[in-house]
């Protein structure tokens, strides 16, 4: 067992992709929380599609991807939140034009690329092919989302809960927001390396969705968030490993069967405690 274990970690591909990996998990347990709770799947979808332009663009200019990808997702987020901000469409409405848009835009830049084969790893994932300048990046990003939420816990438990009552002690729940989008368009794009752009918003809702099965306060849904994405990780790592199985998706149908067991596992509890 313990050589089945340590075999992979002689590799040096397979430490960087699963630290990078770990810490990814890490992100996204912690924003996974606040994005469930405050309905926005939705965005976290239309981020993860809107990037691939940025993406395809940096391939093309011979940038560093995640680059592209940020540039693309900060464009997106400004650009929702100006649609919405003065209220002249609601936040689907938004949401849909610009990820609509935004995805078009990445399917016709990558009709002009070569090789499809030289995004598919972006478009699926290649965890295992992480570098040290990846990794710095992805380190560097995810490091400033969790001191951010660190920081503003408390504005943004207040603001997800009441935005009047934050209004009314000084707080403004807008600039929190825009705030709160930026970090989520962050850790969409660096979760990409992880599961790809396709995949990428299972990262992000599924861990809070199963931890709010079993608990309420907030800052335990985020602590088990960031266990079961963490738990996805390595079990996906070591399966793409072991059995050639494409790490990303194998990550999220780990993500997506945690979710399937709590949720038939907090109904019988429930119909046992009400029998």
């Amino acid at each position: 067992m313990v050589e089945w274990i340590m075999e992979p970690l002689s590799y040096g591909f397979f430490l960087r992709g699963l630290g990078a990996g770990l810490i990814v998990a890490l992100a996204c347990g912690v924003l996974s929380a606040f994005i469930v709770w405050r309905g926005m799947a939705f965005i976290g979808d239309a981020l993860a599609h809107a990037v691939l332009p940025g993406i395809v663009l940096s391939v093309m200019l011979g940038v560093h991807i995640l680059v592209g990808a940020l540039i693309a997702a900060y464009i997106t987020v400004l650009a929702i939140g100006n649609l919405t901000s003065k209220d002249s469409f609601k936040d689907d409405t938004a949401i849909g034009v610009i990820f609509a848009g935004a995805f078009a835009l990445g399917i016709l830049l990558i009709s002009k690329i070569a090789s499809f084969q030289d995004l598919s790893h972006i478009l699926f994932g290649n965890i295992l092919g992480v570098n040290k300048i990846d990794l710095i990046i992805i380190s560097v990003i995810a490091i400033i989302v969790v001191l951010a939420v660190i920081l503003f816990f408390k504005e943004l438990l207040v603001t997800s809960f009441d935005s009047a009552h934050a209004i009314a002690i000084g707080i403004s729940p807008q600039l929190l927001t825009y705030g709160l989008l930026i970090l989520i368009a962050s850790t969409t794009v660096i979760a990409t390396q992880t599961v790809g752009v396709v995949l990428v918003m299972a990262l992000l809702v599924t861990p809070a969705a199963t931890s709010s099965l079993w608990v309420k306060e907030l800052h335990k849904i985020i602590i088990i968030s960031i266990i079961l994405a963490i738990l996805a990780i390595v079990t996906g790592f070591y399966g793409s490993y072991y059995f050639d199985l494409p790490a990303g998706a194998l990550i999220v149908l780990i993500l997506t069967s945690f979710f399937i067991i709590s949720y038939i596992s907090v109904g019988i509890n429930k119909r046992f405690l009400n029998a």
